[in-house]
């Protein structure tokens, strides 16, 4: 049980975080409006889990990423964007796949994506993935490796071997069935997944591809219900609500401006990370998120120059 007014207690370890899952291109509409209107798109680094590992660095915790890409300059511009954000791409593998790409309408709402799955998911459990696991504090992922393998068995194992070593799991379950393969009965599967992880972050769109229409209350209810540890559901311009099962709080947004959502989730998982890695009780490591998020909104992209933790700290009046 997790209690909303205390730290979580991490293992010591090397590294604070590793996330597992999709290296991405983001190719986001320089124009608001539908998929089919306006004169171009500008090509941004992206893939949830991979967003998240720079922003928590920018933050100010240590962080891998394993991902895998193709063996094109589209691969090759992912891997100089982690690199020049000072991160170690050992964990990235090049694969004979293309890279894959989300082409993305530029949007104040929830984007509206549409997926070109490549390279993502031919990641593969080898000697690496499992050194920088098991020398992390956090490990997180998302349902865009699940929902292909052979990813799916590299989560599977990740899994297996984080809860052996005491790591704290975080699932983005950011169901969409347009990454699945035809016919194959993705919902079952993630309900299957929600019990083995600590935290998950649902938003409002995920949970209603899941379970259908309900209120935010009911949907947290219903994640709880397959075993989840604590639930975050993020709500936009509403805040957050949050729950461990005994307990459920309410946070506002802390946006002001919005110009791009695209990545607001991922930045507020950084920020929760960040908070929870530097031993924040977590009703404040939820304000860290929703405030890393507000900062993201105010600019284009998924991954923007975020200051450290202390400046948005500052900013927030946290």
């Amino acid at each position: 049980m997790f209690n909303l007014s205390q730290a979580i207690p991490l293992e010591d370890r090397a590294n604070d975080l590793i996330t597992v899952g999709e290296l991405l291109v983001d190719m986001i509409s320089n124009d608001y409006g539908g998929a089919s209107e306006g004169g171009g798109y500008t090509r941004y680094f992206g893939g949830s889990p991979s967003n998240i590992s720079i922003n928590v660095k920018k933050l100010g915790i240590r962080s891998q990423v394993a991902s895998a890409v193709g063996r094109d300059s589209l691969g090759t511009f992912l891997v100089n964007e982690l690199q020049s954000a000072g991160m170690n791409t050992s964990g990235v593998q090049r694969v004979d796949e293309s890279t894959s790409m989300v082409v993305i309408t530029k949007s104040k709402e929830t984007p509206v994506p549409i997926f070109y799955r490549g390279a993502d998911s031919g990641l593969v459990y080898n000697d690496f993935v499992e050194q920088a696991l098991i020398q992390s504090k956090i490990v997180h992922f998302s349902c865009w490796p699940i929902s292909r393998v052979p990813s799916r068995d590299t989560v599977e194992r990740v899994i297996e071997v984080a809860r052996e070593h005491k790591l704290l799991i975080g699932f983005d379950p950011n169901y969409h069935p347009l990454i699945w393969q035809k016919g194959e009965d993705g919902v079952s599967y993630v309900k299957s997944i929600i019990p083995k992880v600590d935290i998950l972050k649902p938003s409002e769109d995920d949970a209603e591809r899941l379970f259908g229409p309900g209120t935010p209350a009911e949907q947290v209810g219903r994640f709880l219900e397959l075993g989840a540890k604590l639930v975050i559901m993020t709500l936009g311009k509403d805040g957050a609500l949050v729950s461990n099962g005994r307990e459920t709080l309410a946070f506002d947004t802390k946006a002001t401006r919005i110009e791009d959502t695209t990545g607001a989730g991922d930045a507020f998982w950084s920020g929760f990370y960040a908070g929870v890695v530097k031993g924040y009780p977590l009703k404040e490591a939820l304000e860290l998120g929703l405030a890393v998020s507000a900062y993201k909104l105010k600019f284009t992209g998924a991954v923007v120059n975020l200051p450290t933790l202390e400046v948005i700290k500052q900013q927030y009046n946290l």
